[in-house]
């Protein structure tokens, strides 16, 4: 076998593999969880007209890396205000390819992303259902959903909200990962914005 015969048989290997490049505004050098500090403010109907400080921790987990992407649980742990009602944030897992960051919203999700990961190239994404992109921009309406994604500077910043009040925020950092959460339901009747503290390890 000539040695141009093996150059080609051996990009041919590598081309599916490599077909991947990491996405900048989320990845994870491994599949080790990294915990990072959030700070921010509540609201509810239960806690009255003003504010009430929220702490929260986020982990970011690689869950399954494969040869057009990967797939990422973020959860949010140690939620703590004086609010008499503990609030619970569930996690979001998402896919993320080298030009979007995409939210699984399955039933069960564990059981979704394991059978995505086996997956030899990404599924098809639902429109409402893309939570980041790497250039240009977007905008999507769902009946009365509206939600853009923009990029500014080094930040990708998703917007959604509805005329009754409800929204959701989620802002992503170059090399960093995710850097503000916010979401709330009807006209403060409940709802919630988190920001990430400075850490020097990338998520």
């Amino acid at each position: 076998m000539n040695r141009c015969r093996i150059a080609t048989i051996m990009l041919s290997i590598l081309l599916p593999v490599s077909g991947y490049a990491a996405n900048p505004f989320l990845d994870a050098p491994d599949d080790k969880p990294v915990s990072a500090k959030f700070l921010g403010t509540e609201w509810s109907d239960d806690i009255g007209e003003q504010d009430i400080p929220l702490t929260a921790r986020v982990v970011t987990t690689r869950m399954a890396k494969m040869a057009w992407g990967a797939i990422f649980k973020l959860e949010f742990t140690d939620l703590k205000s004086r609010a008499e009602k503990q609030r619970e944030i569930r996690p979001d897992y998402l896919i993320v390819t080298d030009n979007q960051i995409v939210l699984l919203n399955e039933e069960d999700n564990d059981a979704a992303a394991k059978k995505i990961s086996a997956l030899d190239k990404p599924p098809e994404f639902e429109p409402n259902d893309i939570y980041g992109i790497t250039s240009g921009s977007f905008e999507h309406q769902e009946e009365e959903w509206k939600a853009t994604i923009k990029l500014k500077a080094d930040l990708c910043i998703y917007d959604a909200s509805h005329p009754s009040g409800h929204f959701k925020k989620i802002v992503w950092k170059k090399g960093v990962g995710l850097v503000e959460y916010a979401s709330g339901y009807g006209a403060r009747a409940d709802g919630y914005r988190l920001k990430r503290e400075v850490t020097s390890r990338k998520q």
